[in-house]
């Protein structure tokens, strides 16, 4: 029943999140499934035999997955409690944290950015909300 749930789930608002924020959306707590890949955080939900609790990838629901994406590490050693910079990842990797980036961007609504300690959320307004979602259709 959990994949039909997470189908009626509407379409989230834009928002911003900090880690904390973020961490609600594991798919346990809440239906809905949001990680983060390079400072972006995308709506998952819908690849939650992936993203989900039971799903391979599951570790990554409610975290920034950048580095375990990038160094291909599936455990809690490629998470961070505290906000990651990514400053020691090299080029290589840099790079794939881009391209799962692209990847997520086009197979996931992208939905606000993930905010370093002390960054203030973006306020967004519902224009921009729906002028983002048709350009991507």
């Amino acid at each position: 029943a959990r994949e039909s749930q997470a189908a009626c789930l509407p379409r989230m608002k834009r928002r911003d999140f900090s880690l904390e924020q973020l961490r609600e959306f594991d798919g346990t707590r809440n239906p809905r499934i949001l990680l983060a890949v390079n400072g972006k955080v995308f709506d998952v939900t819908e690849g939650s035999k992936f993203y989900g609790p039971e799903g391979p990838y599951g570790i990554f629901a409610g975290r920034d997955a950048s580095r375990g994406l990038a160094t291909f590490c599936l455990d809690k050693d490629a998470l961070r409690d505290e906000y990651d910079d990514l400053s020691d990842l090299n080029a290589v990797q840099m790079e794939s944290v881009r391209e799962w980036e692209m990847q997520f961007k086009e197979k996931y609504d992208y939905v606000g950015r993930l905010l370093k300690p002390g960054e203030e959320p973006s306020e967004y307004t519902d224009e921009e909300d729906t002028k983002d979602h048709t350009k991507q259709e």
